[in-house]
């Protein structure tokens, strides 16, 4: 297990680790400086398998907060998949669930109206913190986004963020405090968003 602050967090520099706590952001940049944040990164989800495939990293990572990183071997991804086929196809779930939301996010770009693009972002962030909490989001999840970094996921200015997010706050949706994030409404906020589901965690692997 190895600790790493924020301001030191060297993730493009390592092949393959699993996110033990706190968050990170997954992006590419223009030459310009324009940011595009692909996914946000949550406890247990793992990490380098797009850079192992083409032995070059496309794009860059950025940690949230201190976090905490399980690392492994250059090659442990093979080993794993021959030494523990059932490891292997864990792995394979979290790349196949990663696409997944990174084609959510897509969706959204493309054809949810802002406060729709919220809505499910906070819905699907939720989740994914809540189903590795003890007591699955009771009492909120842990939430060190900003809304740049919001916006930056979602392809929005930051002044329509932030008066996106205090229309949905005043409509009694969710709350954002003190670094959390709590939903007062989820059936609301799905019917919003036009998502399946009710909203609560799913069972997924952890690494």
């Amino acid at each position: 297990m190895t600790d790493i602050p924020c301001n030191q967090c060297p993730l493009r520099a390592l092949p393959l680790f699993t996110l033990f706590s706190c968050w990170a952001s997954r992006f590419k940049t223009l030459s310009d400086g324009r940011r595009q944040i692909l996914n946000f990164l949550l406890p247990g989800d793992f990490i380098g398998v797009q850079q192992k495939m083409t032995e070059a990293s496309a794009h860059g990572v950025e940690a949230l907060s201190d976090v905490s990183l399980c690392t492994f071997q250059r090659d442990a991804l093979w080993a794993l998949h021959r030494a523990a086929p059932s490891i292997g196809f864990d792995i394979t779930w979290l790349a196949a669930h990663e696409e997944s939301l990174v084609d959510d996010n897509l969706l959204s770009v493309g054809r949810r109206s802002a406060e729709e693009r919220i809505a499910t972002l906070l819905i699907l962030l939720f989740k994914r913190a809540a189903v590795v909490m003890p007591q699955g989001g009771v009492d909120g999840v842990p939430f060190p986004l900003t809304q740049q970094h919001i916006a930056d996921g979602l392809g929005l200015s930051l002044v329509h963020t932030n008066k996106t997010l205090r229309k949905l706050e005043r409509r009694g949706l969710h709350r954002i405090e003190g670094g959390r994030l709590y939903l007062r409404d989820t059936r609301a906020l799905v019917r919003l968003a036009d998502l399946y589901g009710d909203g609560k965690p799913s069972p997924r692997p952890l690494i």
